[in-house]
């Protein structure tokens, strides 16, 4: 098994859309990249602790690589986006990878140079990409927030769109 741990907006958009995906055994939301010893959300959502909402990801690379893990992540958030996703606004918000390790390091930087060349976007990607220091997970309410609330507005408003778009565009990886 291996680990990966992605930023982009609200952490319930990208564990939804994670959680869909074959040979991935665990997503965790949480909080990481900022110097708060003790991250809450009310503390993160403040702006001031340098936190991003973010996702740690356990996934077996026999099934689904990285590689596909940062297709997917960069086609469901706005890589482009300084501290934004939408609505959502704020450095908890930022599109960020933190790398687990020197290969994972290496894939994303290339990644993000492949998206730059590919004109996909009209404006260059402004993703960090940041060893993992620490992660926090998020309180128990945020986890599996997709799932357990499906008809809440934010989730049929923001989150369920981006699971169709896995589903349209990745459905030999999506379950």
């Amino acid at each position: 098994m291996a680990t990966a741990t992605f930023g982009g907006g609200c952490f319930w958009c990208l564990e939804a859309v994670f959680e869909q995906i074959k040979g991935v055994s665990s997503v965790v939301s949480g909080y990481s990249a900022g110097q708060h010893p003790k991250p809450t959300y009310e503390l993160v959502c403040s702006g001031k602790t340098g936190h991003a909402e973010v996702i740690q990801v356990e996934f077996d690379p026999n099934i689904v690589s990285y590689a596909k893990l940062l297709d997917v992540f960069f086609a469901i958030h706005d890589p482009t986006t300084l501290n934004r996703q939408g609505a959502d606004s704020g450095t908890q918000y930022r599109s960020i990878i933190l790398f687990h390790d020197e290969g994972q390091k290496k894939e994303a930087e290339s990644k993000i140079a492949e998206n730059n060349a590919s004109g996909v976007w009209f404006k260059p990607l402004v993703t960090q990409v940041e060893p993992l220091t620490v992660f926090f997970p998020a309180e128990d309410y945020h986890q599996h927030y997709f799932a357990n609330n499906p008809q809440q507005g934010y989730c049929q408003a923001v989150v369920a769109p981006k699971v169709a778009k896995l589903h349209k565009h990745f459905p030999e990886i999506a379950i």
